[in-house]
């Protein structure tokens, strides 16, 4: 039977260079939440675990600066039954995008562009764009003119009008085999293929789950010179020190790569047939595409808890933070009591959301079952990650009932 292995084993036995826990220990109880309140979540996961529903995970806990909870459960490759660690690596998915916001927020702090500014401004490939009539008929269907431009800030909100192709439509169908089954050899190539798709909707007129991150990748390479890979690890990994986060895994470290599983028709839980390629990944998109530990995004949201500071370095202003915590959709984000910002979900009304949490609460998830939050009020970052496919947002919800359960001071 798996069994959880809890942080000291690895801080005794192992060395782990790249981990936020690898200098710190436990101190539950100086972070102000309940070692056996945290307890019942390990029990839980590890439980969900035995039952095959899901083949390991790593949680990592973080509250007033201090390490209040890190454990491991079950195996990174159910076929191999190898035991999951606590710097086990981990393909993000949507998790990019929180990254990438904050990547061109660096640049708008530059006098880059305004959030305001029109795209086609930039990127000439968005002029003329088209708007499907009927999403439903597809590519092909009938298409009106745009009210409006797509704005920046259209990107950072998902409200440009474009898709990610995750929905139901024809036209998401085409979205999707545009985006993920064409073969593309960067994130130009990519994006210019989808602007010969007409928009899912009118910029600015609904929140519509999109691709618009990839947008603000190429953006990036077009205000920094850089491809987004370079930028991202000279202004954002290299001086975090998150080590293993990026596009491709280096030879050395792919042994630590946790393995995607799934369900087959008879519901039993296995690894599934399609894995992520570890390298030779070319696209170096915004929606997703990056691989990262639990640690290394760990120091990126305390990044962002901290008012842009960490390790001695200003990343964002405190004011840059404040503007990406707060709703720019109005009713548009149809989460109860949530709104978006610019790149992370935010809380706020607490009782229409339906949880315990704070007002200023920011999250967001993955595809594969990766999960995080960052409550600003509770100085407390939360990360849960698993490879599970399909997505569900369960274990990002009980993530946050057991872990906001646990604070007693």
């Amino acid at each position: 039977m798996p069994q959880a292995k809890s942080i000291f084993l690895y801080l005794f036995l192992f060395i782990l260079p790249t981990s936020i826990v690898s200098a710190q220990k436990l101190q539950t109880e100086a972070a102000g939440m309940s070692t056996e309140r945290l307890q019942r979540y390990s029990d839980y996961l590890q439980k969900h675990v035995d039952e095959g529903d899901i083949a390991g995970a790593v949680s990592l806990v973080m509250r007033k600066g201090k390490l209040a909870h890190a454990q491991t459960y079950g195996t990174s490759d159910i076929s191999e039954k190898t035991p999951m660690q606590m710097d086990q690596i981990f393909f993000i998915q949507s998790m990019t995008k929180p990254i990438i916001s904050t990547a061109i927020m660096m640049l708008y702090e530059e006098g880059h562009f305004m959030l305001n500014d029109r795209v086609d401004r930039y990127l000439p490939q968005f002029k003329d764009m088209k708007v499907a009539l009927d999403p439903d008929a597809g590519k092909d269907g009938e298409t009106e003119e745009l009210k409006s431009p797509i704005r920046i800030s259209h990107l950072l909100t998902h409200t440009s009008g474009l898709s990610h192709g995750l929905g139901r439509t024809t036209l998401d169908q085409d979205y999707l085999r545009t985006l993920y089954f064409m073969p593309h050899k960067s994130i130009e190539d990519r994006i210019n293929a989808m602007t010969k798709l007409p928009l899912y909707g009118q910029p600015g007129e609904q929140w519509y789950y999109s691709a618009s991150p990839d947008v603000l990748s190429l953006l990036i390479e077009h205000f920094s010179g850089m491809t987004t890979a370079e930028f991202l690890q000279k202004r954002l990994f290299d001086p975090l020190e998150m080590k293993d986060t990026g596009y491709n895994i280096p030879k050395e470290a792919q042994d630590r790569m946790a393995m995607l599983h799934t369900k087959n028709k008879e519901g039993e839980l296995i690894l599934s047939p399609r894995q992520t390629p570890m390298e030779g990944n070319l696209v170096f998109a915004g929606a997703n595409g990056l691989f990262s530990t639990a640690g290394d995004y760990m120091k990126f949201c305390q990044m962002i808890m901290n008012g842009g500071q960490a390790k001695g370095v200003q990343f964002l202003s405190p004011k840059t933070i404040e503007l990406m915590s707060k709703n720019h959709v109005g009713d548009l984000y149809q989460a109860p009591g949530a709104g978006f910002g610019l790149g992370f979900a935010v809380v706020e009304n607490i009782g229409e959301y339906g949880m315990a949490t704070s007002v200023g609460h920011l999250s967001w998830s993955g595809a594969y079952c990766t999960y995080f939050f960052i409550d600003p009020e509770e100085e407390l970052v939360s990360i849960l990650m698993t490879q599970t496919a399909p997505y569900s947002g369960f274990w990002g919800s009980k993530m946050n009932q057991f872990i906001y359960q646990a604070i007693i001071d």
